[in-house]
């Protein structure tokens, strides 16, 4: 994108002032290189994103953006319903609540080289991964709704993870809110097999060193020390959130004109948060995010297995569970006033700064962990959420590297044998049922994941805590 189009607020934040109809200016973050790379598509979605009904401040756009559906990936608005405010199903995303669980092994590097081959196909056998992936867990329509109301609460029932895990999931990991009835019949059949699989795309399960700490007092706090290893789990709602997305996306975008919004894009087809649609939108989304919330609960509870029996030592303790596509009611301070609001991030992560009280106790001190994930074969960071990024961005960071090309391009331009093979000499051992699956996440499909923490960093979003590297990647 031309520089030239906006107005300069720091080397970390760019403003498009409102032209047209947008309602309020579009804000992106990120240095110059980072926005000069973007593509003219963020611009536009984020432009046009400040067109909605009832936008609060500025529509937002992290460092990793990049083209997505209606909204652009690393997008953030936020809607007040008092004032004629929306919810939009492409202000989520189709991968509902798709983010990230880290888990601390307590194990050094050194104890974990010489089984990794091991490890590695210990967990490819244990994850079930790739597209329509199925593992050995099937749901009757009773469990299904008991799942879809319950989160990570109802896996835990199951005897999937332990009780301490609950304080270190986002929402205590139960949405509250859910409506299970608001989920369509095909939505629930397409998730009936997937629970406690990754899927495929960007997800993975990584297996990583903590391998440079920038805040030690926060470090300390999360539990991450240099040399160490962690587990980061990245994956979402599979087909039910899928489903979901598609289906209200088409009944929003119908209806948009019987509530008078006109849509600068079809695809940000949305629907007043009062509505009748916008309330059973919110039921089915909540009902989204608890199946996430489970899926990765059941994940990591067949990770602990596997570490368990290579490396009886082995604690996993969780770090944090953080979601990147959701909208959520939140208070935010707007010119002096506490304002409830209906925060959309979709393809960013929530990041409250210390002493929020939405954050366990003793993780408040230090702020919310950020997680970000890096692209196949990079490196990913912790970050801990500031006090500055609530009046920045509605307290709201970066999820990831952002895509710098398609996955048809990657394909065009890598095989997967041959990054499997490069990334084995590198150390970095990748299973995955599919080499196309493979090629489509290239790490050089992605941008800079190092460039990306360090404009949110410098921008306030969010501030540096650790980088890992990985060293067992299971790919979707």
């Amino acid at each position: 994108m031309d520089p030239s189009r906006f107005t300069r607020l720091s080397d970390y934040a760019w403003q498009v002032e409102p032209f047209g109809a947008m309602r309020v200016p579009a804000v992106i973050f990120a240095d110059e290189a980072l926005l000069r790379a973007m593509d003219d598509k963020v611009f536009e979605q984020a432009t046009n994103v400040a067109a909605l009904p009832g936008i609060v401040k500025a529509a937002y756009a992290m460092p990793d953006a990049h083209w997505g559906y209606g909204f652009p990936i690393g997008g953030v608005a936020a809607f007040d319903a008092e004032r004629g405010g929306i919810v939009s199903a492409g202000g989520v995303g189709f991968d509902i609540s798709c983010g990230v669980r880290c888990l601390l092994t307590g194990l050094r590097r050194d104890e974990v080289e010489d089984r990794k081959a091991d490890l590695a196909d210990a967990l490819f056998a244990a994850i079930p991964a790739g597209v329509g992936s199925t593992g050995a867990i099937s749901l009757n329509p009773v469990e299904m709704d008991e799942m879809l109301a319950g989160g990570a609460h109802w896996a835990l029932n199951r005897g999937y993870g332990e009780a301490a895990d609950l304080a270190r999931i986002e929402e205590g990991g139960r949405m509250a809110g859910a409506d299970p009835s608001a989920v369509s019949a095909k939505a629930k059949t397409r998730q009936r097999d997937e629970m406690g699989t990754l899927g495929s795309g960007n997800h993975y399960l990584e297996v990583q060193e903590v391998c440079e700490v920038f805040d030690p007092a926060a470090a300390e706090a999360f539990g991450l020390r240099p040399g160490e290893v962690v587990v980061s789990i990245h994956c979402g709602s599979r087909g039910l959130g899928h489903q979901i997305g598609t289906e209200y996306l088409r009944d929003m975008a119908a209806a948009a004109a019987r509530y008078g919004i006109r849509l600068p894009d079809r695809e940000l087809a949305c629907a007043p948060i009062d509505s009748e649609i916008g309330q059973r939108y919110l039921g089915a989304m909540r009902a989204g995010i608890n199946c996430a919330l489970a899926n990765r609960q059941i994940l990591g509870h067949f990770t602990r297995q596997v570490f368990g029996r290579l490396f009886p030592r082995a604690r996993l303790d969780l770090l944090f569970d953080v979601s990147h596509n959701t909208c959520k009611v939140e208070e935010h301070d707007i010119d002096g006033a506490r304002r409830r609001l209906h925060v959309h991030r979709k393809g960013a992560t929530r990041a409250f700064g210390p002493g929020h009280p939405d954050l366990p106790e003793d993780l408040r001190a230090a702020g919310q962990p950020v997680l970000i994930g890096g692209s196949m074969g990079t490196e990913s960071w912790v970050l801990a959420g500031t006090r500055a990024s609530e009046a920045a961005a509605f307290g709201s960071a970066c999820h990831g590297a952002g895509r710098s090309m398609s996955r048809h391009a990657a394909t065009r331009q890598w095989a997967g044998r041959q990054i499997v093979d490069d990334l084995r000499e590198r150390g970095i051992l990748v299973r995955s049922p599919s080499f196309r699956g493979v090629a489509e996440e290239a790490p050089g499909a992605y941008k800079d994941v190092g460039a990306v923490v360090e404009a949110a960093h410098r921008a306030g979003l969010a501030r540096k805590v650790a980088r890992l590297r990985p060293l067992v990647c299971v790919k979707g």
